[in-house]
């Protein structure tokens, strides 16, 4: 009887879970909120909205981590996973194609987007006139510097799990958090002397979602690092099995690799007039 019911393939065969419907739901309320807040109704649908997806993707998270330290996650599902994660990036970078296609379309034709301009016109010029931008030698390159450092810890950290060196680990993932988190500083103090709004140009717009996207990345990079710690320090990640760490460590990689292009385009390339 108990060999009827073995296991003999190397699948995942995923347990009856109410998080996918209760994801959808909450979901679906947080985008009708969403949508309600931007017509002028309180933000309170939006946020409970907001909270009950927030405490389906911990407890669904949750669900996976006890599922990965039990053996479900076989070599055939980490590769799956692996997978899962490549285009989920590809998806990513898709995100940031378009901000740059955004940026790149009125800097280099500024005459058309002259004629479509309502509140400060560009000028036939890129950036436009009376904006003052950003020394990229200054907040911006030690940004730079901050983010590419938290790039070589990450790797140090990989590596220590690769060799077994828990005390390594534990140093390359504090290491990356505090620089994500100084990352993140730098970027609001910079925002905090901007001398141009989201809405007072198509500058400023561009300018912010590109940049504010990557931030928010930043953002959500930390946390993954800081979930990934916690789990180190919980005994979690061997040097056979550490598809969580290793999800965390390539996304944090992608952050990186954003960074230069945006740094290069806007922040360089684009930089006209310094405040």
């Amino acid at each position: 009887m108990a060999d009827a019911h073995a296991k003999h393939h190397d699948y995942h065969l995923v347990d009856p879970s109410p998080w996918p419907f209760l994801a959808s739901m909450a979901a679906f309320v947080t985008a009708i909120g969403a949508v309600l807040w931007m017509h002028g109704s309180q933000p309170w649908i939006f946020s409970i909205g907001f909270a009950g997806l927030l405490y389906c993707a911990i407890s669904w998270w949750a669900d996976v981590i006890k599922e990965a330290n039990t053996g479900f996650h076989t070599r055939v599902v980490q590769l799956h996973h692996r997978y899962g994660m490549i285009l989920f990036i590809a998806s990513e970078v898709m995100f940031f194609v378009a901000w740059f296609w955004a940026y790149f379309d009125v800097a280099l034709f500024p005459n058309e987007a002259h004629q479509f301009q309502r509140t400060e016109f560009v000028g036939g010029v890129w950036p436009p006139k009376g904006v003052e931008t950003f020394d990229p030698w200054h907040l911006p390159l030690l940004n730079t510097m901050i983010l590419l450092t938290s790039g070589t810890t990450i790797t140090w950290a990989h590596h220590a799990l690769l060799h077994g060196d828990r005390k390594g680990l534990k140093q390359g993932l504090w290491l990356t958090i505090v620089l994500g988190v100084i990352f993140s500083f730098v970027q609001a103090v910079e925002y905090s002397h901007a001398a141009f709004g989201f809405s007072q140009n198509i500058y400023g717009a561009t300018f912010f979602m590109a940049t504010g996207f990557h931030g928010f990345h930043v953002l959500v990079g930390t946390i993954f690092l800081a979930v990934c710690l916690a789990r180190v320090y919980k005994g979690h990640f061997t040097p056979e099995h550490h598809f969580g760490f290793e999800a965390a460590a390539w996304y944090w990689h992608f952050v990186d690799v954003v960074w230069l292009f945006l740094f290069a385009a806007i922040y360089v390339w684009g930089a006209g007039t310094p405040h």
